[in-house]
């Protein structure tokens, strides 16, 4: 389980530019602010499987700082039973989003199976983990999001790197940028585990 608590301190904070969620075929949504409104848009886009490009804050977790330390224990398995992946549309890496528990029941911000895209990285990525700890994780930044955008936490491994390096290289993804839900095949992919690269970064994918 990622566990946002442990290095939300220690990652960079990148101002907000006026942004905006993006359908790819069908016109612009408005991001303003995370409410009940652009999240039920974006709910609905999961639920038609239609591709959208939106602009999210991303955060990585590594084996080092997982819930619990020192391992790759997932919350909500899909495609594995730990968290991992190369990256690939049929290996995607494991994602973490926020969650809701209320009257003792979980909801996470986006189901469990969830794809995304994230350009910067050019992986794919799958949600098999939640965001935030605690009785009341809706009450964290996971959940709540950033600047009004969509909080996700990406899986970077590192159980061959030291704490350090990881740390180097979960600051480095850390930021706004496009993401895209729903995502079709064919995008470019840098093969492999996140943290093994360094947390190489690229350019926005046309």
């Amino acid at each position: 389980m990622s566990t946002i608590w442990n290095s939300i301190f220690r990652k960079t904070a990148v101002a907000a530019a006026a942004l905006t969620v993006m359908s790819v075929c069908a016109g612009m949504l408005p991001a303003q602010s995370i409410n009940n409104d652009v999240k039920s848009q974006l709910d609905q886009f999961v639920r038609r499987g239609t591709e959208v490009r939106f602009e999210g804050y991303l955060t990585g977790y590594s084996y080092w700082d997982n819930t619990p330390p020192g391992s790759a224990a997932i919350a909500r398995p899909v495609l594995r039973r730990q968290a991992g992946g190369t990256g690939t549309y049929n290996d995607p890496v494991t994602i973490a989003v926020g969650h809701a528990i209320r009257r003792g029941r979980q909801t996470l911000d986006f189901p469990a199976g969830t794809r995304f895209y994230i350009e910067r990285l050019r992986k794919y990525a799958i949600v098999e983990d939640v965001c935030g700890d605690g009785h009341q994780p809706q009450n964290g930044p996971c959940h709540t999001g950033k600047n009004g955008r969509p909080w996700l936490d990406i899986y970077i491994g590192g159980k061959r790197n030291s704490v350090r390096d990881t740390e180097r290289c979960m600051n480095r993804l850390t930021g706004m940028q496009p993401i895209r839900l729903n995502p079709r095949r064919g995008y470019p992919v840098a093969r492999g585990e996140i943290s093994a690269s360094g947390c190489q970064v690229f350019g926005p994918v046309s």
